[in-house]
């Protein structure tokens, strides 16, 4: 092995270790809403002076914040976090919901993806996308699809917003009002009182126009959303076909979804059924 491959081999690993702390810190600060650098320090094993460089690191995508000594959380019912690093966010039930959901998929069907990050491990389980066609407004989700020549890909237009790497606004909700897809398949920032909500209004109105503009209607969450809930409700569940949770979702919310007549299909981990 040459000394330059080596020495990538190091950095890339270097670079791994460091993506899996912050997205560890990040979940810490958002689940206990603030927390001190020298707390975080001391559960990480690291230095103060690696915390405040992982801290101003999710500073810049929107996540935490420091105020005092403090690291506190900034996504919440009035803020989304950097698409980039919601993509990474519980991603274990993501794709497990993901992989469950996929298998509503068949070849030659037209969908819409909004732009959760659900709908990038939505497109990564399919095993081939030649024959579907994607709308979307997402560019994280384009750049997926983009990968594979063979795939139909119909991005919305509207303006970039960075924080969502996606297109939003009224030529967004106008052009997908005037498409028709076989199957859509949204999420929601938080779940309450049996309703979906987001923290943003332009992205409500896209997520409404994208579920009257699909045959079928699907959910993707995992158990982390439910009683959180943002300023804008955009659907009640029982509006969609299917909602797809994880099976990390207490019984006791499965039993009331159920009975509140929500149609759901629980995403198993994959690892425990290949066991069997």
């Amino acid at each position: 092995m040459s000394v330059s491959s080596s020495h990538n081999g190091v950095e890339k690993r270097h670079l791994e270790g460091q993506k899996e702390r912050q997205l560890a810190i990040a979940e810490m600060v958002i689940k206990q809403g603030t927390i001190s650098v020298e707390d975080l320090a001391a559960l990480t094993g690291v230095s103060s002076m690696t915390i405040y460089r992982d801290v101003a690191s999710l500073e810049e995508s929107g996540v935490l914040q420091r105020h005092r000594g403090q690291v506190v959380a900034v996504a919440s019912g009035l803020h989304e976090a950097d698409a980039e690093f919601r993509v990474e966010q519980s991603s274990q039930e993501k794709q497990w919901v993901a992989a469950k959901a996929g298998q509503l998929v068949t070849p030659g069907s037209s969908i819409m993806l909004d732009d959760s990050s659900s709908a990038v491990w939505l497109l990564r389980s399919l095993a081939d996308l030649s024959s579907v066609s994607v709308v979307t407004n997402s560019l994280l989700v384009a750049n997926e699809v983009a990968e594979n020549r063979s795939t139909k890909l119909f991005v919305t237009g509207g303006e970039y917003q960075a924080w969502a790497h996606a297109l939003m606004g009224p030529t967004v909700v106008q052009n997908v009002r005037a498409m028709h897809a076989d199957i859509c398949f949204l999420s929601a920032s938080g779940i309450s009182d049996l309703a979906c909500f987001h923290p943003y209004q332009e992205v409500v109105e896209v997520k409404r126009a994208m579920l009257e503009s699909a045959e079928v209607r699907v959910l993707l969450l995992d158990h982390t959303k439910f009683h959180r809930r943002a300023l804008f409700k955009f659907a009640d569940l029982t509006e969609f076909d299917h909602v797809v949770l994880d099976s990390g979702t207490p019984q006791a919310q499965i039993d009331e979804l159920t009975d509140a007549g929500v149609q759901l299909m629980i995403a198993d981990d994959p690892r425990s059924e290949s066991s069997l």
